[in-house]
């Protein structure tokens, strides 16, 4: 195998290289006076089975196009077959049309990245299942859930615990760590008056005098997730904790979560701004690396992914690493 990372997230693509003891490949990538994006691969890529690492975060449209560009390098260098590797996969909430005359964009995405010349994406915890339907190719969508499950049994082992969903559409992710410590379930009930801001309606379940936590897999403005806090602990919670997969963390989400009820929130390192989190205390990153390296070199032996999470598989390969 050879890997490539582009710069949205070098460190994350460093570990996971570490990991696997391949070296990333030699390249160039970089922006002209006009911002262009110019990839040059400093290494012959011949018949090589290649992953890209590449998480299309913010600057979403520049870290998309680099990923693009860095495929098509590679394409034209003769690499036998090249997985883009999305930790985090942008515009993944644009998945149906909300409007009249609005376009599905999650989809133009996927068929630009195949048009670019990816053979399969690898990606985590894709906001719509569906996803995975929009690309002509195969795709490997893993779970934080086996990381959350480690970093909750090392750490809260002994809390009386509530597993908390946001909404309705994340109730599989929530039943699937609520099921595996025989935990209680809630549902928060939600309406959403415009895009970006919600009002909690109703709480579905007992909280009552409870360690809650809730697990879902996009934190953006953390509106949502700091409102959801304080009406649980209005509800009879003991206290408020969350597990989620992709921290955006947009423009004052971080100093709305140190500002809130929260006593923290565990993100994974699927996007890592440290700039943002320097000055958190709060906020909490674990890595993923162990977890992306595994599907890599499973795909790499023609093995199945899927069983990752069936078995304890994790243990011991170093995925509770955590900073």
């Amino acid at each position: 195998m050879m890997l490539i990372a582009g710069n949205s997230n070098l460190t994350l693509a460093k570990e996971i290289s570490t990991l696997l003891g391949a070296p990333l490949i030699n390249a160039l990538i970089k922006r002209f006076a006009d911002k262009e994006i110019f990839v040059q691969i400093n290494e012959s890529v011949r018949g090589e089975d290649v992953f890209v690492i590449q998480s299309t975060c913010y600057p979403t449209n520049d870290n998309l196009m680099e990923l693009l560009i860095i495929q098509d390098a590679l394409k034209r260098a003769s690499a036998k077959r090249i997985t883009a590797v999305l930790p985090y996969f942008g515009y993944a909430r644009q998945d149906r049309r909300v409007a009249p005359r609005a376009p599905i964009s999650a989809k133009l995405v996927a068929d630009i990245i195949t048009a670019a010349g990816a053979h399969r994406v690898l990606t985590l915890d894709l906001h719509a299942d569906q996803i995975q339907g929009f690309f002509n190719i195969p795709v490997d969508n893993l779970y934080a859930t086996p990381i959350f499950e480690h970093f909750l049994k090392q750490n809260y082992g002994n809390l009386a615990m509530v597993v908390v969903s946001p909404d309705i559409g994340g109730l599989g992710r929530a039943r699937a760590l609520a099921k595996k410590f025989d935990l209680d379930l809630a549902i928060i009930d939600k309406r959403r008056e415009r895009p970006g801001q919600s009002e909690v309606m109703n709480i579905i379940g007992n909280i009552d005098k409870n360690d809650c936590i809730i697990v879902d897999d996009i934190v953006d403005s953390a509106g949502t997730l700091c409102n959801a806090a304080k009406v649980l602990l209005q509800k009879g919670a003991k206290s408020v904790r969350a597990f989620i997969t992709h921290g955006v963390f947009s423009q004052g989400a971080v100093e709305s979560i140190e500002q809130s009820d929260l006593i923290e929130v565990i993100v994974t390192n699927s996007i890592f701004d440290a700039d943002k989190l320097q000055y958190s205390n709060k906020v909490k990153v674990i890595s993923i690396a162990s977890l992306f390296a595994e599907a890599i070199r499973r795909i790499v032996d023609e093995k199945s992914v899927s069983s990752l999470f069936e078995k304890n598989i994790l243990e011991g390969y170093g995925y509770d690493r955590s900073s």
